[in-house]
């Protein structure tokens, strides 16, 4: 209780003081959080439902989705040279890392959204935001259709000069039948509550009188599928709430809670350092949750789950009150029919440059989930970068010419910098050595055969982004500021040298920081994994995840 008032006494502290510009404040409350947020000195700026005004030249931009990646792009977006138009069906952001705290009441809904109006209004940018859904992308004619996710379902159509896909994804049920009549996701915030409402239906049912041992066990069956992050801490979260809480409302049924997670490869959190996987698996068997690895699900009916052991392919059936699907996740269908559209039908996601430029077109964006960067290989280009670094036209490279293209090549080429540190090298110009030798450097000279050789295996590092929320924020991020400067950096590029073509790219190439993975495993017992191999398991970890979002 002391803390609640201590929260309102700061919330109180904001709205009387508006000097305040920033501040947050992170708390970790019983394995949970509480993220407390406050802006203020809000320039006055224009209204979000203003049109522009006939016949002007502003570029439109429309931004599709208001999930992590649009809304920090619209955050971070400053040039008031655009009209932007903003169309989601879903009218708020939504905290995503805080939706397992949301099921169980740990964190309560509200805090874990804010409106899209709010965040919009803020800026010195004219900004308009329809509540609707994009069903078509016409890239041909610059055109979106949209729905209206009002009762009428009105329709119409919005022209753009430049479209940012940021429309996230759907769950992924791989067609297994059954899972999308009987399974909760845990994508939404209409999902975490829905969750939470179940949950308490679950126990209300077992505690009525007229039913058997048997239904009351299988009202109590919690059956959660996928040991991805948000698996297993939904899993986590669900039998400290039922471990701290609901036994002490229901104590007659107490002793009849399962909590079932299935996980079709053999670990858990398989994407996390090995540390935290065998002390998660090891965790969860002490606290009694029943960990099935190797299973898969083939078949959900209205009171049981069909599994089958990948290994043996023995079948089995799992009785459930409630099953919750956390499996990965799909492709939305106006996503798909774009993909057909220009020619990357046969691709599972969004198919962008370095630039987050979807293939293909001039003038779409998409980041996110929705979207993968197809990074460019250095083999498909290395005749050209040979080239381009042989300045004197003698038909060999030499040390001093390649270290003077140097930069541009791993500002281009990512993978060269992450194979270098794979193998311990402290420059490319290792790597050319190690090619020719015990030749001293000063004398090394490479054809473009030697050269190809000596970077035949670069590309095998490269690897696919990785769809969290810590990307889609910094795509977003990224994407605003080359709008920002848009026209600043026509004039001067600042990007890495085209070495097919001539001069430079305008801007350079998107690159990922990863700051970390996060993973609560209940009972204050939460995971990090931070990069430089610091794995920290414990008590004092939680705040280290939040704060990553902490700008």
């Amino acid at each position: 209780m002391g803390s609640l008032n201590f929260y309102e006494r700061f919330s109180r502290t904001f709205r009387q003081n508006p000097s305040i510009s920033r501040f947050l404040v992170v708390f970790a409350v019983s394995g949970g959080g509480l993220v407390a947020y406050s802006e203020a000195n809000i320039q006055a700026g224009p209204k979000i439902d203003e049109l522009p005004e006939s016949g002007n030249e502003k570029k439109r931009v429309v931004v599709l989705g208001t999930g992590w990646a649009g809304t920090s792009f619209l955050k971070n977006l400053k040039n008031p040279s655009y009209d932007v138009q903003v169309i989601s069906p879903r009218n708020y952001f939504a905290f995503t890392p805080l939706l397992p705290s949301v099921t169980v009441g740990t964190v309560e809904a509200r805090s874990v959204v804010e409106p899209i109006r709010n965040i919009v209004k803020k800026k010195n940018v004219n900004v308009n935001y329809w509540e609707a859904e994009c069903y078509r992308i016409d890239a041909k004619n610059k055109k979106i259709y949209c729905r209206s996710s009002q009762e009428d379902k009105e329709e119409f159509v919005v022209d753009y000069d430049y479209l940012v896909v940021a429309m996230g994804a759907r769950v992924n049920t791989f067609n297994t039948p059954g899972v999308e009549e009987n399974c909760l996701y845990l994508k939404e915030v209409e999902d975490a509550q829905k969750i939470r409402r179940t949950v308490i239906d679950c126990f209300e049912k077992a505690s009525l009188p007229n039913l058997s041992e048997d239904e009351k066990r299988r009202a109590l069956q919690f059956v959660v599928v996928g040991g991805g992050p948000t698996g297993v801490e939904f899993a986590a979260e669900l039998h400290d709430f039922v471990s701290e809480d609901l036994v002490k409302l229901y104590p007659s049924v107490k002793d009849l809670v399962k909590i079932t997670l299935l996980e079709a490869t053999d670990h858990i959190l398989n994407m996390f350092d090995k540390r935290i996987t065998t002390f998660a698996e090891e965790k969860f068997h002490r606290d009694g949750i029943d960990l099935k690895t190797g299973e898969m699900v083939v078949k959900v009916s209205e009171k049981e789950i069909t599994t089958k052991v990948i290994k043996t392919g023995v079948v089995s059936t799992i009785p459930y009150g409630m099953a919750v699907w956390s499996t990965g996740i799909a492709t939305r269908p106006v996503i798909m029919d774009f993909m057909k559209q220009i020619g990357q039908a046969n691709r599972r996601v969004l198919a962008t440059d370095e630039w987050l430029r979807v293939e293909a077109t001039n003038s779409i964006y998409a980041l996110g989930d929705c979207a993968t960067i197809n990074q460019r290989k250095v083999m498909e280009d290395i005749s050209a970068i040979f080239q381009k670094a042989d300045k004197d036209n003698s038909g060999t490279l030499t040390v001093k010419e390649f270290q003077e293209a140097l930069d541009d090549i791993c500002d281009r080429y990512p993978q060269v910098q992450l194979y270098l540190n794979n193998k311990q090298m402290s420059s490319i110009v290792d790597l050319l050595t190690e090619s020719k030798g015990d030749v001293a450097k000063e004398s090394i000279e490479l054809n473009v055969e030697e050269f190809k050789s000596a970077l035949s295996q670069v590309d095998s590092q490269m690897k696919n982004l990785p769809a969290t929320a810590q990307v889609a924020a910094q795509q977003g991020a990224y994407l605003a500021d080359c709008f920002n400067r848009m026209e600043e950096c026509t004039k001067n590029p600042e990007g890495p040298l085209r070495f097919r073509e001539s001069g430079r790219h305008r801007f350079r190439p998107f690159r990922y920081r990863h700051l970390g993975q996060f993973a609560p495993l209940g009972g204050e017992q939460t995971a990090a994994q931070l990069p430089g191999d610091w794995v920290s398991i414990g008590h004092s970890s939680q705040w280290l995840w939040y704060s990553v979002y902490a700008r």
